[in-house]
């Protein structure tokens, strides 16, 4: 599975500095020549080296691999303070751990002799007897694809493409996993209509060979280039449509792809209207409910902040695609720098630019689109198949919203809400927009209610079971229904529902957030406000009757009538626990 980084050490530049110096340089340029060096330095204490697994991985900088720099220099020596951390180091060291290119005595984790793995996978040994290799169709820094030929059967003559892994570069444990990994998603995920088709995998002493479907069109970053970098925004729904579709269909699955970037789709032919696949599942991962991923991984320009900060689950595969579709809109990247550390500063603090042209000659529908697949709060950030039931693209050639992996998240957090915050949550469902109630109309229609106009467990499980894949179906039901355990013995109406699965957070990220939350506030003053005492809202909120949260919840109430006041009720919508209590005390 994935791989656990140790903490980042504290670093600084590598080699000490006249003062004098610093004091002379802009500040800019001094952030710009630490940056430098920090290149610099780890080209000199490392060669970057090929990760031993992926053949599709992006020649970005977030791939190249360098060791560990110097102690850092003390603070004292400096009569100014350093910039930043770099947040590349610990990153580039993750990555090399990963692959394996660290020296023995340089590594954290112990992965073994690459003498003692077994690059056994189980795989069927009958590559050469079935397929007959064509001529290279691709390379990556671990590997390569190949066309090839069916040599007998029905099919003979048919073409596939077929990934090649040599197994002398799987140096370590985790390299051969994730090859295993990578097979078990892409069996797993069969059956999308924008998923590379995957046929068999293979492998001898030498290589593992994965055949898969022959994409012939060539990469979107390809197609990007050869328009100049701009689509027009019917061009850009097009190609957006599509990647939303699959990645919601893989969240559902519970896969997170983790490297969704233009080189990692294809065409299926040359044809300008051709149907775009995702390919390379080298980098993703199974993930459950709840759970949440820690492991770097991913390509500099479309990695999301939460990926940095070592937290993160489907969210992180949003953010890249908001990259993707700013690129198609104005032909250039939101986050950009000279150096990987830059890069990574741009994603943690930068915000995109939406004023430069093209973007006030586009539509406002098309600009708050991508502004919020780019938020940086993942809980703000829309999820895919909301992305797909926004009004920009809602329209599109019949778009169809699929169910959304987010909906579980949410009712199991309502059912195990007081019943003071679900009376809360009950007001807020009642200021959503007509947007939003699209949305959620459309997603309480694929959960099939029965005749009386509910939804029960039982209507949940059957949805679920219609909407997996083979493979995955017995598993990931049993994980989602076991979340929704509250609901044994509850139905849902479609009012209670909307109270269920509203975003606080996300209305949170709204323009006028101030306004619709005291429009919800008023509703709750005439239908769930009531008096309350400190000791019942602690006991209500499941916390311990501790001085300290009390002297923070006395504030949450009025002291004319014993009700909740308006503080109270914004942050008994978003959610309590003793943690967030005592940040706020």
């Amino acid at each position: 599975m994935g791989l656990c980084s140790s903490k980042p050490a504290e670093e600084g530049p590598s080699r000490e500095r006249n003062p004098h110096e610093e004091d002379e340089a802009p500040k800019k340029k001094k952030e710009e020549r630490v940056e430098e060096e920090e290149e610099e330095e780890g080209k000199r204490s490392i060669k970057p080296s090929p990760s031993p697994v992926f053949p599709f991985y992006s020649p970005s900088p977030a791939h190249s691999l360098f060791g560990k720099s110097t102690p850092a220099t003390p603070r004292k020596f400096f009569k100014r303070p350093f910039p930043p951390p770099s947040p590349a180091k610990h990153i580039r060291a993750a990555l090399a751990r990963r692959h394996g290119s660290v020296k023995p005595n340089e590594a954290s984790l112990a992965e073994g002799d690459c003498a003692g793995l077994d690059k056994k996978f189980g795989f069927s040994r009958h590559f050469a007897s079935n397929y007959e290799l064509g001529e290279e169709v691709g390379r990556g820094h671990f590997g390569y694809t190949c066309s090839a030929k069916l040599r007998k059967g029905e099919l003979k003559g048919h073409k596939v493409a077929v990934k090649v892994i040599p197994k002398a570069k799987m140096t370590t444990a985790i390299a051969v996993e994730d090859v295993r990994r990578e097979v078990k998603i892409l069996k797993a995920l069969s059956g999308h209509p924008n998923l590379v088709q995957f046929y068999e995998a293979y492998e001898d002493d030498d290589n593992v060979y994965i055949v898969m479907e022959l994409c012939e069109g060539g990469e979107l970053l390809d197609r990007i280039l050869s328009r100049g970098g701009k689509y027009s925004e019917d061009d850009a729904k097009a190609v957006i449509v599509q990647i939303l579709s699959v990645v919601a269909f893989c969240h559902l699955q519970g896969v997170v792809h983790r490297d969704l970037k233009p080189e990692n789709f294809l065409f299926a032919t040359k044809e300008e209207n051709s149907v775009l696949k995702a390919i390379d599942f080298g980098l993703s991962d199974f993930v459950k409910p709840d759970e949440r991923l820690n492991d770097i991984v991913g390509s500099a320009y479309y990695v999301a902040p939460e990926v940095l900060h070592r937290s993160y689950t489907t969210e992180a595969d949003v953010w890249s695609i908001g990259v993707v579709a700013y690129i198609l809109l104005c032909g250039s990247r939101p986050f950009w720098a000279r150096t990987e550390s830059g890069i990574f500063r741009a994603v943690l603090k930068a915000e995109p630019t939406f004023d430069e042209p093209p973007w006030p000659s586009l539509s406002n529908e098309a600009k708050d689109f991508v502004k919020r697949l780019l938020s940086k709060d993942p809980r703000r950030r829309m999820s895919a198949a909301q992305a797909l039931s926004h009004p920009w693209i809602r329209n599109y050639n019949d778009t169809k919203v699929p169910l959304d992996v987010l909906l579980f998240k949410l009712m199991k957090s309502y059912m195990r809400s007081s019943p003071l915050r679900k009376a809360a949550l009950r007001a807020m469902s009642k200021i959503l927009t007509v947007n939003e109630l699209f949305y959620l109309e459309e997603q309480y229609a694929l959960l099939e209610p029965g005749r009386n106009g509910c939804i029960s467990l039982e209507n949940i499980k059957v949805a679920l079971t219609k909407k997996m894949a083979d493979t995955v179906k017995e598993s990931r039901v049993n994980d989602l229904v076991i979340s929704l355990s509250g609901l044994q013995y509850r139905k849902l109406d479609f009012d209670e529902f909307c109270a269920a699965t509203v975003s606080v957070h996300q209305i949170e990220g709204l323009d006028r957030w101030e306004q619709h939350v005291r429009c919800a506030y008023e509703i709750f003053e005439k239908d769930g406000n009531r008096a309350i005492v400190i000791e019942e809202l602690a006991s209500e909120l499941g916390l311990s009757p501790s001085v300290p949260v009390h002297a923070v919840l006395h504030d949450w109430i009025r002291h004319t009538d014993g009700k909740l006041s308006f503080l109270g009720f914004v942050k008994l919508v978003h959610g309590v626990s003793s943690r967030s209590l005592s940040k706020l005390h």
